[in-house]
C-alpha cells in the first residue's frame, strides 16, 4: 500500500451547478472534504442560491430544483468560508482540472475574491483513472472498491467516491508515487495557466493555446499586435483567462520599462 504523504492538507471538493459553461453558469452545491496530515477529516457542505433559473436538464442530472435553492445562500455569502477552509490546501477532485476548479476560480473572481492556485498542487483522480483504466466515476468505484455509486450526481456522494478511487488507486498501483508533487504532474496539471487552457506554459515560456496564434509565444504577440490584449480583454473569455493574460501582460510591459 503506498501510504499518502502529504505536507500539508489536500482538499477533495465536488460541484453541482446549472450548466457547464466556466463563464455563464453558476454553483448549487459545493462539498469539500479536507484530509489532513495526520489523516483525519473535516467537511464542509453548502446548498447555493445561483440567482438564475437551474434548467431542467441540470435539475435530472443532480436531482437540484430552484425551490430546493430559493431560501439558500448565494455564493457571495459562503465564499469567505469557502476561501477560509481552503486556506493552505492542495486540491484534488474527479474531472477537477478541467471543470470543477475553474468553476470556483470563476465563481470566486466574480466575487472579488483573489482565490489563486499558484502555489497549490491539483491532483484530478479522473486523469489517473483515464490513464490506468480509461472509465467513468461510478466504474471506477466498482472497478477499485467493488461499491456501487448511489445517487450520483450528489455532491457530496460524488466527493467521498472519489475520496474512496483514489485511495485505492494509491493501493493498487505502486509505481503512483503517493506524494502531491508527483501526482500534480501526473494528473497532467504541469503546462495549465489558466482553466479554459487558452494559455499554456512550456519550459517556462507562455504560449497561447487557440486561434490564430495557437503555438505562438504570448509576448511576441503581444509585442506585435497589442489590439490582441484589448481584444481578449473585452472578448467572452473567462475571468481566470483574462487575470492570467493581464498578469503575463503586465510582466511584459514592466520588462519593457526596465529595459
Amino acid at each position: 500500500m503506498n501510504a499518502l504523504e502529504l505536507k500539508r492538507p489536500l482538499a477533495f471538493f465536488d460541484l453541482e451547478t446549472t450548466g457547464v459553461d466556466i463563464v455563464k453558469d453558476r454553483i448549487i452545491e459545493i462539498a469539500i472534504i479536507k484530509v489532513l496530515p495526520n489523516g483525519q477529516r473535516e467537511q464542509f457542505v453548502r446548498r447555493v442560491n445561483p440567482q438564475i433559473p437551474i434548467p431542467p436538464e441540470s435539475s435530472a442530472i443532480h436531482g437540484i430544483y430552484d425551490t430546493d435553492v430559493a431560501t439558500a445562500p448565494t455564493f457571495k455569502e459562503i465564499a469567505k468560508d469557502v476561501d477560509d477552509f481552503l486556506d493552505n490546501c492542495d486540491l484534488a477532485g474527479y474531472q477537477s482540472n478541467k471543470f470543477d476548479i475553474p468553476m470556483l476560480v470563476e465563481e470566486m473572481l466574480r466575487v472579488g475574491i483573489e482565490f489563486s492556485i499558484k502555489k497549490r498542487k491539483c491532483v484530478d483522480v479522473q486523469q489517473i483513472f483515464f490513464k490506468k483504466e480509461q472509465r467513468t466515476l461510478s466504474a471506477a468505484l466498482k472497478f477499485y472498491c467493488d461499491k456501487t455509486l448511489d445517487n450520483a450526481h450528489q455532491a457530496e456522494n460524488d466527493v467521498n467516491a472519489t475520496i474512496d478511487v483514489f485511495f485505492a488507486q494509491l493501493d493498487r498501483y505502486e509505481d503512483l508515487e503517493p506524494n502531491i508533487e508527483y501526482l500534480h504532474e501526473f494528473s497532467g496539471t504541469s503546462q495549465i495557466v489558466d482553466f479554459a487552457q487558452r494559455i499554456i506554459v512550456k519550459d517556462g515560456v507562455y504560449y497561447f493555446n487557440f486561434g490564430k496564434h495557437k503555438g505562438k509565444p504570448v509576448i511576441d504577440v503581444l509585442n506585435n499586435e497589442p489590439q490582441y490584449y484589448d481584444w481578449m480583454m473585452q472578448a467572452d473569455f473567462s475571468r481566470n483567462t483574462k487575470q492570467v493574460l493581464s498578469e503575463i501582460y503586465n510582466d511584459f510591459k514592466l520588462s519593457k520599462f526596465k529595459k
